[in-house]
């Protein structure tokens, strides 16, 4: 898979994006992540190709978006499971990015259902930007799941950063005995080394960026049916407000998905930072008491129905640096209060539905 270098080494070619992509591909777009990026492309006035494995889910997402016509379009693609490409998909189009990424924590068979999907996602990704030599630029979404060094211990006090990669090996990646969230770590370290040896044995025509943001919260944006539909860190948060158990967190690290689709955009758009990974963090912690006094703080209901428990300790042996990501995209974090109170308001809205 070759070895992990930090983002400085990746630097392929210089600034080849001279202005903004007119028509961009952005896969997993009916997914939690993915449909802001379509919305924050969309409200900048650029051309976007929505990728989805699920037809009604990207009707929905056109119906949503009439406003915005025909430059939003809607295309089917097969599961990662299969055989699947994108060369059809990419035609005519300047950029891509990529979100989608296989999660299902009940997954039987870690390689099957999760690591060998994400690799093979991003290596159609690639292989058809390579064929494409319009698209000048694939920005992907990795994960903190790549960065993350769970036997990393304090003292003394560390901060991670996009240098940093997770030390998992393939095979325990792959082993029946590991937990599928453990593999999870694992699919998303090698489906964005696959990215990275891609740039390195082929030097193509495009560069790349990729992303690797912590716990994601905030509205969702894309099609969900009812409020058990939730994506899985959002269902966390509505469990707290709904009163079941107070959870822990397996990190105190956060963004929301609002500036991390903006850090997406600005990752596409900007041509100095073609060649960069970056950790797109909040530099404020969080946890789930930290929720429950929020959401006691904001609704008239919250001190009845919130979930009631211990006050949980933010760990501050360590960070995580987001200030880069801030710095060279232009990022403004928003606050936790705001990320709880809007998604929680929302959330009560669906329910009543």
């Amino acid at each position: 898979m070759g070895e992990p270098l930090n983002h400085t080494t990746f630097q392929s070619q210089e600034s080849v994006m001279s202005g903004p992509p007119r028509k961009v591909l952005v896969t997993g777009a009916t997914g939690f992540i993915g449909a802001h990026v379509v919305d924050e492309l969309l409200r900048r006035g650029h051309v976007v190709r929505a990728a989805t494995r699920d037809p009604g889910k990207g009707k929905l997402l056109k119906d949503a978006r009439l406003y915005y016509g025909d430059r939003l379009q809607i295309v089917q693609i097969a599961d990662f499971s299969q055989a699947v490409s994108f060369k059809d998909a990419v035609k005519d189009l300047d950029g891509i990015i990529h979100v989608a990424s296989p999660l299902d924590y009940t997954a039987q068979d870690n390689e099957i259902q999760l690591v060998k999907p994400a690799i093979a996602g991003v290596r159609a990704v690639m292989e058809a930007a390579g064929a494409n030599l319009d698209v000048k630029r694939v920005v992907i979404t990795s994960s903190f799941a790549s960065v993350l060094d769970a036997n990393r211990k304090s003292p003394p006090h560390f901060t991670y950063t996009a240098a940093d990669w997770n030390p998992l090996s393939y095979e325990e990646s792959i082993a029946k005995e590991t937990s599928a969230v453990v593999a999870y770590r694992g699919s998303k370290k090698f489906a964005e080394l696959e990215a990275w040896d891609f740039i390195k044995r082929h030097n193509p025509a495009f560069d790349l960026v990729t992303l690797c943001p912590p716990m994601t919260f905030g509205p969702v944006s894309h099609p969900v049916a009812n409020i058990d539909k939730l994506n899985e860190s959002n269902n966390t948060l509505w469990k707290v407000a709904s009163g079941q158990d107070l959870p822990v967190a397996r990190v105190p690290f956060w963004v929301d998905v609002r500036d991390l689709a903006v850090a997406h955009v600005e990752a596409l758009l900007r041509p100095e930072v073609g060649g960069s990974r970056f950790t797109v963090a909040s530099p404020e912690k969080f946890s789930y008491s930290k929720v429950a006094d929020i959401v006691r703080a904001e609704f008239d209901w919250g001190e009845k129905r919130v979930a009631k428990g211990e006050t949980q300790t933010i760990d501050e042996s360590h960070d995580l640096d987001g200030e880069t990501a801030a710095k060279d995209l232009g990022l403004r974090y928003r606050s936790f209060q705001a990320t709880v109170k809007d998604f929680i308001k929302q959330a009560v809205e669906m329910e009543q539905k």
